[in-house]
């Protein structure tokens, strides 16, 4: 009756059983190793690429913060950078929260 969730247990050799048992443990680990090289890998590669990025900022560079705001890089300090966002317009922001540098020019031509 329970058949379902149960299988019944069946006669087989010694050697024959090894097989699904090592499917068994096969599987978890294929799973496993599939899950590291599709999402744990390139987020990490990820996150080394931002913190490079965030590394080399330097006075001048054209920025995108992550909540969208664009600017020019006036003053760098430890934690915090000052971004001119217009032309009397200065902001403190996290180093942090530099999404991307952009190229140079880019904010004359919007």
């Amino acid at each position: 009756m329970l058949d379902f969730l149960i299988s019944p247990a069946m006669a087989v050799d010694g050697a024959a059983s090894s097989g699904p048992g090592m499917m068994d443990f096969a599987f978890p680990v294929i799973l496993l190793a599939l899950f590291y090289f599709m999402l744990i890998r390139p987020q990490s590669k990820r996150a080394k690429e931002h913190r490079s990025m965030q590394g080399t900022l330097a006075k001048g560079d054209e920025i995108v913060t992550d909540g969208g705001l664009m600017g020019k890089i006036i003053d760098i300090g430890d934690n915090a950078i000052t971004v001119q966002l217009a032309e009397n317009l200065e902001v403190k922001v996290r180093r942090e929260s530099i999404n991307s540098v952009l190229p140079k020019g880019t904010l004359k031509k919007l």
